[in-house]
């Protein structure tokens, strides 16, 4: 059952909670574990956490390991049901849920704290909107770079528990209605293979 969401006081600063998605089979890369891999010696998930910093827990979503921060971990049950039922089962492990979700995967090393910060400025900034997502240069959504209201994401859930695995993200949030905050730079750019890492080490486009 999803907690009942506590409203913010009068004057009281809006709760952040952040999920970062850590799962996937790698399968482009042989099966590499994309939260370990390092670019200029911090790893994908370090630097993920240091994105997600401002908020006042994060919820890590895939196999537990050292952090330099303390997280909340889960997968999802049973295991390899794609980012949308590990989003939804992230959301289940807030002890008392944030106002806000941040959502980010591991394999996006380029967004950081100001991005994400200009993604909550913008569902703050209007009450009707249930969130704000990333728009990379060629104009698509990336809906594992955003910033969701609590509620809006609890109400998206499918009536049954099965039916979260293997439901698309895009399908999930598809019914929201979401700000689009345009990339700046590389912002959007992910990791889908060796040849992506190596041209991230490298500093290329």
């Amino acid at each position: 059952m999803t907690p009942a969401r506590r409203e913010p006081a009068t004057g009281e600063a809006t709760r952040l909670g952040a999920v970062v998605l850590t799962g996937g089979t790698g399968s482009r890369m042989g099966g590499a574990d994309k939260a370990a891999i390092e670019l200029d010696g911090v790893t994908l998930l370090e630097r993920a956490l240091a994105a997600t910093a401002t908020a006042t827990e994060v919820v890590v979503v895939g196999p537990e390991g050292p952090t330099s921060r303390p997280v909340l971990w889960t997968v999802e049950d049973p295991p390899r049901g794609g980012p949308a039922a590990g989003l939804l089962a992230a959301l289940d492990r807030f002890p008392v849920p944030p106002d806000l979700v941040a959502v980010l995967a591991v394999d996006m090393p380029r967004v950081h704290a100001g991005t994400l910060g200009r993604l909550q400025a913008a569902v703050e900034a209007d009450g009707s909107l249930d969130g704000a997502v990333l728009l990379d240069a060629r104009g698509r959504r990336q809906p594992l770079a955003a910033v969701y209201r609590f509620r809006s994401l609890a109400a998206a859930r499918p009536p049954r528990r099965e039916d979260e695995h293997g439901i698309a993200v895009r399908r999930l949030v598809g019914g929201l209605r979401l700000a689009e905050v345009a990339a700046h730079h590389d912002e959007a750019r992910d990791v889908d293979s060796w040849a992506d890492v190596r041209e991230l080490r490298e500093g290329r486009p």
